[in-house]
């Protein structure tokens, strides 16, 4: 029997848009919590219509514990309205969790920003490289606001709305679809893309991740396309490690063809534990039945398991000490470079405040200056 409006409770509006709104329901006859996307087909036009259509039949085929799960729809005719029944992500998206760090002045530690990442690249391999065997779907949206956390800090992917479906693996969009700040130099110079662009969203994302600000910005979308196309980013900060700031230089390349794939990033040195942890869990929730099935025949298997999450556990802490060593040495550092800049500036100060006083040519250098050019003679 096709579910009805009236089988869900709404609890309250998560947020609205020019079409509609996210609304938090519960269904009744269970009382499990979700989301529905309600949205007036009725205002819009065709093109929007279809892009709207091939949102619902993506979610539906779209199944990966990284993606943000479909229930069911609801067309109310009548008023012109569909309802997108979706999986609740209780951890809020990215996008709040990225503004709350720059609320509080604090940065996102380097292993939740591997976990992520390793999640996020898991779920553009399912839709770049289809386990179903079904044609590659390009996301197109990636941002912040499109990627969600569950309870337990999990990422799911979200708003596929801007997603197009190519029918060969060589095929390549042509529309000029997404979100500025994350747009592709092929999509800025109006060229033909595949999913290196969405490789490049994602590097603009690790990037705001880590700095909390996209890699390239601007006040105006001309300004931006030009500091796009020149492809040019400063550093992440330096509590992150370079094996990071590698792989965003590598996702972040002007040549779309240099860009690595989906497969190459989860196969890096960089990602590899976060990979490892990520395909356990898919394991065990498969091994889950057949375990409760043959758990009295096999007994003496949960021994070594047991040994080698301790094994597992103790390694991780031993590295999360070695980071905040790290992360402590660094701010160390800052502070010193910090405490020099300011007395070597003063020192400065103090220098032209005497020889001002004293009515010494100007022109004659400060003496660090003068030690520095005697020693570069001798070089």
């Amino acid at each position: 029997m096709p579910t009805r409006i009236g089988d869900y409770e709404v609890l309250h509006t998560i947020g609205s848009g020019s079409y509609g709104r996210c609304q938090k329901i519960r269904r009744k006859s269970d009382g499990k919590v979700l989301v529905w996307k309600e949205l007036d087909y009725g205002t819009m036009a065709e093109s929007e219509k279809q892009m709207l259509v091939s949102e619902v039949n993506l979610l539906r085929e779209l199944k990966h514990p990284n993606i943000v799960r479909y229930y069911d729809r609801i067309i109310d005719r009548n008023n012109t309205m569909l309802y997108i029944v979706m999986e609740y992500c209780e951890g809020g998206d990215l996008a709040s969790l990225i503004a709350r760090c720059i609320r509080e002045r604090r940065y996102l530690d380097e292993k939740f920003i591997l976990r992520v990442t390793a999640q996020l690249v898991l779920a553009l391999k399912e839709c770049h490289k289809r386990s179903d065997g079904r044609p590659t779907v390009l996301h197109r949206d990636l941002k912040p606001a499109n990627i969600f956390l569950d309870v337990k800090q999990n990422v799911k992917l979200g708003d596929f709305g801007l997603a197009r479906i190519l029918n060969h693996e060589t095929s390549f969009a042509k529309t000029f679809v997404g979100t500025p700040y994350y747009m592709s130099p092929e999509q800025m110079n109006q060229m033909s893309y595949n999913e290196k662009s969405d490789i490049w969203s994602l590097g603009c994302l690790l990037y705001e991740l880590c700095a909390l600000s996209p890699p390239f910005t601007a006040y105006n979308q001309k300004q931006l396309a030009v500091k796009i196309r020149e492809g040019k980013f400063n550093r992440i900060p330096c509590r992150y490690s370079e094996e990071i700031n590698t792989l965003l230089k590598k996702m972040l390349n002007l040549k779309d063809y240099l860009r690595p794939s989906v497969e190459s990033i989860l196969q890096s040195s960089l990602l590899a534990e976060a990979v490892s942890e990520e395909q356990r869990k898919v394991q065990h929730l498969r091994r889950r039945p057949a375990d409760s099935e043959g758990a009295s025949q096999k007994p003496t298997e949960v021994t070594p398991s047991v040994t080698e999450l301790r094994l597992r556990e103790q390694a991780l802490k031993e590295r999360e000490k070695a980071l905040q060593e790290r992360e402590e040495m660094l701010e160390r550092r800052e502070r010193e470079m910090c405490v020099r800049e300011r007395l070597a500036a003063e020192k400065l100060l103090r220098y032209f405040t005497e020889q001002k006083k004293s009515g010494i040519n100007q022109c004659m250098p400060p003496p660090c200056l003068h030690v520095f050019s005697l020693a570069s003679s001798h070089i």
